[in-house]
Order: C-alpha cells, then sequence, then structure tokens
C-alpha cells in the first residue's frame, strides 16, 4: 500500500502542480491522496507513501533529489503520519477548540509577522496593501474557523480527521518554510531551481502558502473519497473500528 500510495501521488501531483509556485512552493491539490491512504491504512503507510511519492514528484519536476529531500520529505511525511495517528482517535470538543485556537495563532502570525519585520519586502513580493493583509487575515481565519466546526458538529465521524489534518498541516507547513529557508542560504545557485537565499521574512509568508492552499483539499476532498472506499471495501472500516475499541479496552 505504501508504493501504491506513493505512485499514485507522484503521477496526480506532478499532473496537477500545474506549474503554479510561490518562492519555489508549488500549489499542489494532491495532497488529498496520502491523507486518504493514511485514515484507510494507517500513519505509516500516509507517511511514508507520501515521502517516496513527493521525492518521485520532485525529481520528475525539479530535479533536485537534496532540495526534495531537505524540504520535501520530511515535511510530507510529518503531514500524513499525524492525521493518519489521530484519524482513529476519539478527540472532544475540548481538544477540537484548542486545535483550531492554535491553528489560528500560526496563522495570523504568519500573515502579519512580515509586515512587522519587513513591510516593504512583504509588498513587493505579495504587491498586497496593508489593508489586503488585513483582509486575508480576516477570511483565513474565518474559512479555517468555520471549516473544524462545521465538520465537527454535522459531522462527528470526521472531528479526529479534521484535528489531525489542521496539526498535522500545521506542522508540515512550518518544516517546510524553515527547511527551504534554510537550502536557500547553503545552496542556492543563479542558474538553479533555487536562484538566490531567501530571506527570513518569507519564512510566515511561505508558511501561510502551503497551508491554506493545500488544507482545503485535505478537509473537503478527504472524507467523501474515504466514504467512498469504506462503501465499496466495507472491511477498512471494520479494521479501523476493530483498531480503536482494543484502544478503548486497553
Amino acid at each position: 500500500m505504501i508504493g501504491i500510495c506513493a505512485a499514485i501521488y507522484a503521477v496526480v501531483g506532478r499532473m496537477t502542480d500545474f506549474g503554479l509556485t510561490f518562492l519555489g512552493v508549488a500549489f499542489f491539490p494532491a495532497v488529498v491522496i496520502p491523507a486518504v491512504f493514511a485514515v484507510l491504512f494507517g500513519p505509516w503507510v500516509g507517511g511514508f507513501g507520501a515521502a517516496i511519492g513527493i521525492f518521485i514528484r520532485d525529481m520528475l519536476f525539479h530535479g533536485n533529489p537534496f532540495l526534495s529531500l531537505s524540504a520535501g520529505v520530511p515535511p510530507n511525511f510529518i503531514v500524513f503520519f499525524i492525521i493518519g495517528l489521530m484519524a482513529g482517535r476519539n478527540i472532544d470538543m475540548k481538544k477540537i477548540v484548542t486545535s483550531a485556537a492554535l491553528a489560528c495563532i500560526v496563522v495570523a502570525a504568519g500573515l502579519l509577522l512580515p509586515t512587522v519585520i519587513s513591510p516593504n519586502e512583504f509588498a513587493a513580493a505579495t504587491g498586497l496593501s496593508t489593508n489586503h493583509i488585513l483582509l486575508v487575515f480576516i477570511s483565513t481565519v474565518v474559512v479555517s474557523l468555520a471549516v473544524i466546526v462545521v465538520v465537527s458538529k454535522r459531522w462527528q465521524q470526521w472531528r479526529s480527521y479534521a484535528v489531525g489534518s489542521v496539526i498535522g498541516m500545521a506542522a508540515g507547513a512550518a518544516l517546510l518554510s524553515v527547511s527551504y529557508w534554510g537550502y536557500s542560504q547553503l545552496f542556492f545557485d543563479p542558474t538553479g531551481y533555487v536562484a538566490a537565499p531567501v530571506a527570513a521574512s518569507f519564512i510566515p509568508i511561505l508558511f501561510v502558502w502551503t497551508f491554506v492552499t493545500e488544507i482545503p483539499f485535505v478537509l473537503l476532498v478527504g472524507p467523501p473519497i474515504i466514504n467512498a472506499c469504506y462503501k465499496a471495501f466495507p472491511s477498512l472500516k471494520l479494521r479501523l473500528s476493530t483498531k480503536n475499541k482494543a484502544k478503548i479496552i486497553e
């Protein structure tokens, strides 16, 4: 299953990246694939499948193995391992509220810190004024909270999946941003994919770009696909239920 996950992730990821990037980090709707595998087959399948798949995709996209091993493989493993680990747990509303608040804090920091540290650099890179930044901040917070609350209230069976997705994506986006910045300081090449060092003030922007562009696909597209898999293969859902019962007994 790790091999199947990696293969599908690599192929679909390369076909759907559309060449849309921000500072070299691609818009990547294919993240829903290892999220589904992580829920159906466990955290190790999701984590290793994503890590191998993103490496193959990166070789087809920019062809820099060290960049992929530095800023692609570890974040992907962490994101989908956390999703798979938490998807099978029973998480109460208190934990959901706490994770939602944490997500809002990190997103707020990612959006607002650059305007404090280096507003001119931020404006030059994004073309956004202070008013636009505030609007994006408010919209991001409102939409993130709304999605988590709706999923938790209307589809209670997806509570743990929603919380795991938010925490996993936040952790992965943070690691990717810092790793990409560190790589750019040491291994930039004027003729290569990373042509110049990235300023430290862009770390929060990379975090926001990664988190905001990927979390909707994991939260909104993942559950319908997982449900379809459960209907096609009921044994997958039975396996998860048996695992949860064993944890409760322990």
